[in-house]
């Protein structure tokens, strides 16, 4: 069985989907973190690190990826996740 691979916004690595995180633009415009992967819309993904956070907020990929600007609260929620997959 073929596992599926996606590429990292940031550091344009290539993982298992499921090691990665997706952000999401919904067909409302709305902007979010999609735990599940099974959200409708305009997907994005990262690793779950900090570094790859800070270098998507940095070089504005994930808002370019997501044609949409990214919230400072979508950012935060973003780096609590990742905080909590790295303790847990």
């Amino acid at each position: 069985m073929k596992i599926p691979m996606r590429q990292c916004s940031a550091c344009r690595g290539h993982f298992e989907k499921r090691q990665l995180l997706r952000i999401v633009r919904t067909p409302d415009g709305d902007v979010l973190l999609d735990q599940r992967g099974k959200v409708s819309g305009r997907g994005v993904y990262i690793c779950r690190s900090e570094e790859c956070l800070n270098k998507a907020v940095k070089t504005r990929a994930l808002s370019r990826a997501l044609e949409a600007p990214v919230s400072d609260e979508t950012i935060e929620s973003i780096r609590q996740a990742i905080r909590e997959s790295a303790n847990g």
